[in-house]
């Protein structure tokens, strides 16, 4: 679709400029018809911005960013078997948006993989810590407290269970 622009190259930004497009036809052959009065271009431009606003954030809430809930409709399928998650360490699961640790032997917790600081996948497990590599904030393996970094709020924690040596969400 081919559309054009017009700006005027004198007068305010505030004011229309009905009079180069009353009338004359647009790039489909239909006339446009004048702004209507008190209608400005910082208006149309506002309201093209809030109707860009509204798509992103209506992007962002789709179901597909679970926030670390299994929304896929798996009902907490299997996540790993419990031997995959190392004793004072844990396991990303970037695609399920979760994290899985093992604070003592036997113990598994489940956080939001989430980091609370600006919403980026948090990427390892380390030296007693979930790791996020966007701003360097540091959540405790046991709680999901803040260690270090920008973060403020710990890691939601997640329901997680052991059943047959497995993990399993919810």
């Amino acid at each position: 679709m081919n559309h054009t622009s017009r700006t005027a190259s004198t007068g305010s930004a505030d004011s229309a400029d009905s009079t180069a497009s009353a009338g004359s036809p647009d790039s489909c052959g239909t006339s446009a018809s004048p702004a209507p009065r008190g209608t400005t271009r910082r208006s149309v431009v506002a309201a093209a911005g809030a109707a860009g606003l509204v798509t992103v954030l209506a992007a962002c809430g789709r179901g597909g960013d679970g926030g670390g809930k299994d929304e896929g409709g798996s009902g907490g399928g299997e996540l790993a078997k419990a031997a995959d998650i190392p004793e004072g360490g844990g396991k990303v699961f970037p695609d399920r948006k979760v994290v899985v640790t093992q604070p003592v032997k036997g113990e598994f917790k489940a956080f939001s993989a989430v980091c609370t600081h600006q919403g980026c996948v948090v990427k390892d497990v380390s030296g007693g810590t979930i790791n996020c590599p966007c701003h360097g904030s540091r959540f405790r393996i046991a709680d999901g407290s803040v260690q270090g970094g920008p973060a403020q709020g710990p890691l939601p924690e997640e329901q997680v269970s052991v059943r047959d040596g497995s993990l399993h969400l919810g």
